[in-house]
């Protein structure tokens, strides 16, 4: 399976949709505005399986890092762009994304912050996680993500994972 078909799977074309739901009342000056577009951009991508697209969001030396029990797979990290879509191949194996929500989201410069809640399906134990929370905080430069560092509520994972 390519991938694209993982991640399309996995994360699904909702988050295309929930990005639609720009969070930004606020005034932002040009550094803070480039990175937070920049990060809904690669959250799009990464939505709708758009391979291309994210690879040119993501800077050559990106670091992406799970949070979490590190019983589960795709928990930990990777670093440089083959080794994220290999990382991405990995959690689009054991987690099927089946709703994901962006409550929150905020840039200070060339840091961005999103907070939502979403669930998942696990594969190989066919059991629904239950809505979960997540955090992430990414890290721009030049127009790239470098540090994609998220957080979710494992616990909860770790428990449908491990039936």
């Amino acid at each position: 399976m390519n991938r694209r078909t993982l991640l399309k799977t996995s994360i699904g074309a909702t988050l295309a949709t929930i990005l639609a739901q720009h969070a930004g009342a606020q005034t932002m000056d040009d550094q803070t505005q480039a990175s937070f577009d920049t990060v809904m951009a690669f959250m799009g991508a990464m939505g709708s399986g758009d391979m291309e697209k994210m690879s040119a969001l993501m800077a050559d030396d990106m670091v992406w890092h799970n949070e979490g029990d590190e019983s589960l797979p795709w928990i930990g990290g990777a670093t440089g762009k083959e080794n994220v879509f290999k990382f991405l191949g990995v959690f689009s194996e054991n987690l099927q994304t089946t709703m994901w929500e962006n409550t929150d989201a905020f840039a200070s410069g060339d840091t961005v912050a999103v907070f939502g809640k979403m669930n998942g399906m696990i594969p190989h134990s066919g059991k629904e996680i239950g809505e979960f929370t997540f955090a992430l905080r990414a890290k721009v430069r030049d127009g790239q993500v470098v540090l994609w560092h998220w957080f979710e509520d494992s616990f909860a994972v770790s428990q449908a994972y491990h039936g």
